[in-house]
C-alpha cells in the first residue's frame, strides 16, 4: 500500500471517544486549512459508524470556517431520525470551540424499483491519457509553477484528465470538464471505506471547473476560492480503487461564487455517483 493511501485510510479511521463523538486528525502536509473533501471523508465515517444495516445514499455540507490542520478535530454526530425505510444523521465538525463544517446524511434501506440514468460521456480511456509519470515528465516543465507544485505531491487519488490543456490556457465554451479518478492502491473491501473515499475525492477538481469556459483555473495566484456547500447522490455500488470518470460542468459563475456539478460513473457506463458545488471563486485585489 502507498503512503499517500495509508495516510488516506489512517484519516478516515477516526478516533471513537465517547457515544456519538469522534475525533479526526489531518496530515501535516504543509497546508494552511485542512482540505475539504477530507472533511467530508470524515464526517460521512463518523455518520456511518452510528448506522447499522443501511447505506448513505445523500449528503449535504456547508463549509463555515476554514480548518486548522494543526489540531484534531471533533465530530459530533446527532441522531436525527430512525425511520423504517430512511434513517437521518447531522454531523457538526468543531475545532477552537466553533463549529467549521456541518452535514446532513441520509441512509435507506435497499429496496427494489424503476431505474434509469444518464449516459456517461464518450471519452478516451485512462490509458490512453498520460499516467502520473509520463505527466510529470513531458508536462510538468510546461505548466505555472503553482500547479507544478500541486502535481508533484504524492495524492492517494490518481487524476486523469481528459481536458488536460485547460491547465494550459486553453478554454471550453461548454464547461465541461472530465476526470478519471481512482486510489493508488487497492483499498480495504468495506463498501463505507470506497463511499468515504469517493467523498473525499469528489472534491479535488470540481470547484476548479466553474473556471474552465473561461481557460483559467484556481491554481493561478490570482485567485482566492474556498468551497462554500457540497452535496453527493450515491446511487448504485462501486469501488474507489477502481477508475471512474468524474464527469464534470459549470452552469454558472457570478458575484465570485462557481457552481460546478459532476456525475461519476465506472467504467462499463454505470452511473455511482452525482456531485454539486457552490464555492468562492473570487479575483484577489490588487496587493492582497
Amino acid at each position: 500500500m502507498s503512503s499517500a493511501i495509508a495516510d488516506l485510510v489512517s484519516i478516515l479511521d477516526l478516533e471513537n471517544l465517547d457515544l456519538n463523538l469522534f475525533r479526526g486528525r489531518s496530515p501535516q502536509s504543509g497546508w494552511q486549512r485542512v482540505f475539504g473533501g477530507q472533511v467530508i471523508g470524515q464526517a460521512l465515517v463518523a455518520a456511518v459508524r452510528t448506522v447499522e444495516g443501511r447505506q448513505p445514499h445523500s449528503m449535504h455540507a456547508y463549509f463555515l470556517l476554514p480548518g486548522d490542520p494543526k489540531v484534531p478535530i471533533i465530530y459530533d454526530v446527532d441522531r436525527m431520525r430512525d425511520g423504517k425505510s430512511f434513517t437521518t444523521r447531522r454531523v457538526t465538525a468543531r475545532q477552537h470551540g466553533h463549529p467549521i463544517f456541518s452535514m446532513l446524511v441520509s441512509f435507506h434501506a435497499e429496496e427494489d424499483g424503476l431505474e434509469h440514468q444518464m449516459k456517461m460521456p464518450e471519452v478516451p480511456p485512462p490509458e490512453k491519457l498520460p499516467s502520473d509519470a509520463e505527466m510529470r515528465a513531458k508536462l510538468l516543465p510546461m505548466m505555472p509553477e503553482t500547479v507544478r507544485k500541486y502535481y508533484e505531491r504524492e495524492r492517494p487519488i490518481e487524476l486523469r484528465p481528459v481536458e488536460f490543456d485547460r491547465y494550459l490556457g486553453k478554454a471550453y465554451p461548454d464547461g465541461r470538464f472530465n476526470v478519471w479518478i481512482k486510489a493508488t492502491a487497492k483499498l480495504p473491501d468495506d463498501p463505507a471505506i470506497h463511499q468515504c473515499a469517493l467523498a473525499y475525492a469528489s472534491d479535488f477538481t470540481l470547484l476548479d471547473t466553474a473556471l474552465v469556459p473561461l481557460g483559467r483555473t484556481l491554481f493561478e495566484k490570482d485567485f482566492m476560492a474556498a468551497s462554500l456547500d457540497h452535496a453527493l447522490w450515491i446511487h448504485r455500488p462501486f469501488r474507489a480503487d477502481e477508475w471512474l470518470l468524474y464527469a464534470q460542468d459549470t452552469p454558472n459563475l457570478r458575484g465570485s461564487r462557481g457552481l460546478a456539478r459532476g456525475l461519476i460513473f465506472k467504467r462499463d457506463g454505470t452511473l455511482v455517483a452525482s456531485v454539486a458545488q457552490e464555492g468562492l471563486v473570487r479575483l484577489r485585489r490588487s496587493g492582497t
